[in-house]
């Protein structure tokens, strides 16, 4: 035992810049704050889903890319100066953080960002498809101080792509259009971020606050989220340890992408229904020995939504992530048409977001992270696949209604999303100016490339046949 556990944290954290409490401390004196030590609290506290893609890090990288091309030849130095002095005046350096307590902090100070150059080759989409990948996985440091931004510049002539990857727990997919687009700005001379923006947000528990007669409803709804699950198929990994992720993207020219979003209003569904009934149909047709007999025979989708909007806070002057999910599965019928599956896709979200059901969704992230503690490395590694299985997921973000100047040209815009633990393969699609990009993330321990390659073909076909 030793005799003064505080003195002993405080010199480690003087010597590494971390916090991990001693043995004697982590087993009867667990309660011991850093402000009982004498140490400083950082400022923000992570929320419920950003604390939870924190636990899937520690198994493997959960990193976010982003490229947006932007006109003109590609000067470094003037480049470079367009990062530093947007991540400066928005406040996003210095950040500390603190994964034991789940909080953290943006300290300030001047950038110094170091962008990565990689020659275009022959074809721009296979190197920024190989950059992409190689960002994807990729680490960040794991606590402490650290840098979440990794910027690349993909010369390709007359433009150039800028691209960043990002620690996804720092924020959501709008934040970092908002970011890139200032330094679009910066580049062009244009002006940038005026002041720091809001960099702590409030966690989720304000939702559950503000709501909690609906939360409380939502907890009728885990039988039948718990008897979905059973019905559903789950992904085969063969091996559970390997979390590395493939990446491929196509583009949906200006035709074809038309066609899709005017076919969505006419069957009167979103645009991310009909994209979630395109995955099905696309999961249906690499299964054809499928067992609709079985107890285990529907296919599962999932995706991701974004929480900004039910807290109020505007995307332009508040940085963060405000991200959870939803997933629903179906039996996909033989002979069952895009439209009637896409109108029971629609069905299913429109309660969801009607009943503010993905308040359940956080619910049961928050009891699955308080089961993990009794849990070991290997059951929790498998907790999704055997608990919550997901054949595919969805992020949809459209860059047309976050770009500045309003209704100027928005330039073509590429994301690439981790899977995580909880799909094989994630679509990360994104709408801007009049084509559709859709970044295709995938594990390769479930999936190998001619079948992603063929869902994709799918889903492609099927959206040229609406013309």
């Amino acid at each position: 035992m030793l005799r003064n556990p505080e003195n002993f944290a405080t010199s480690v954290m003087q010597k590494t810049g971390r916090w991990p409490l001693p043995p004697a401390v982590r087993g009867s004196d667990r309660g011991v704050s850093k402000r009982r030590l004498g140490m400083k609290r950082l400022r923000g506290r992570l929320n419920l889903f950003q604390a939870t893609m924190l636990d899937w890090r520690e198994r493997h990288p959960y990193n976010a890319v982003h490229a947006v091309r932007i006109d003109g030849p590609l000067a470094i130095d003037t480049l470079r100066d367009a990062v530093d002095d947007t991540l400066t005046r928005a406040g996003l350096t210095g950040l500390e953080l603190d994964r034991q307590h789940a909080r953290y902090e943006w300290h300030g100070g001047p950038s110094h960002a170091d962008i990565e150059r990689i020659a275009c080759g022959d074809d721009w989409q296979v190197t920024l498809a190989a950059a992409f990948e190689r960002h994807l996985n990729q680490p960040f440091p794991g606590d402490g101080r650290i840098d979440p931004f990794r910027f690349f510049a993909i010369d390709v002539g007359n433009a150039f792509f800028l691209g960043v990857a990002y620690d996804h727990f720092v924020a959501g997919g709008d934040s970092i259009i908002v970011l890139l687009n200032a330094i679009a700005d910066r580049h062009a001379g244009r002006g940038t971020i005026d002041a720091a923006l809001a960099l702590y947000p409030p966690t989720h528990r304000r939702l559950l606050l503000r709501h909690p007669i609906r939360f409380a409803r939502g907890f009728r709804r885990f039988p039948a989220m718990a008897a979905s699950c059973r019905r559903t198929i789950r992904p085969r990994y063969r091996s559970l340890e390997d979390g590395h992720n493939a990446f491929m993207f196509f583009v949906l020219e200006a035709p074809y992408f038309r066609a899709l979003r005017d076919t969505a209003k006419r069957w009167g569904v979103t645009l991310n229904d009909t994209l979630l009934a395109l995955l099905l149909l696309a999961q249906d047709a690499q299964m054809p020995q499928r067992d609709r007999t079985k107890r285990r025979s529907e296919l599962a989708v999932a995706s991701i939504m974004n929480l900004r909007d039910a807290h109020g806070l505007d995307v332009r002057q508040t940085f963060g992530q405000f991200l959870s999910s939803f997933r629903l599965s179906h039996p996909v019928p033989p002979g069952i048409t895009l439209s009637q599956l896409a109108q029971d896709v629609h069905h299913a979200t429109a309660r969801i977001k009607g009943e503010h059901l993905y308040l359940t969704t956080l619910s049961a992230i928050a009891i699955d992270r308080l089961v993990g503690r009794f849990q070991d490395r290997e059951q929790r590694l498998g907790v999704y696949a055997r608990s919550y299985p997901v054949g595919a997921g969805i992020s949809s973000l459209n860059v047309n209604a976050l770009w500045r100047p309003a209704g100027a040209a928005t330039p073509l815009y590429i994301r690439g999303v981790p899977t995580g633990p909880a799909s094989p393969l994630v679509i990360a699609v994104t709408t801007s100016g009049e084509t559709l990009c859709a970044g295709v993330s995938y594990r390769t321990t479930a999936l190998t490339a001619d079948t992603v390659a063929r869902i994709r073909d799918d889903m492609i076909h099927r959206i040229q046949g609406l013309t």
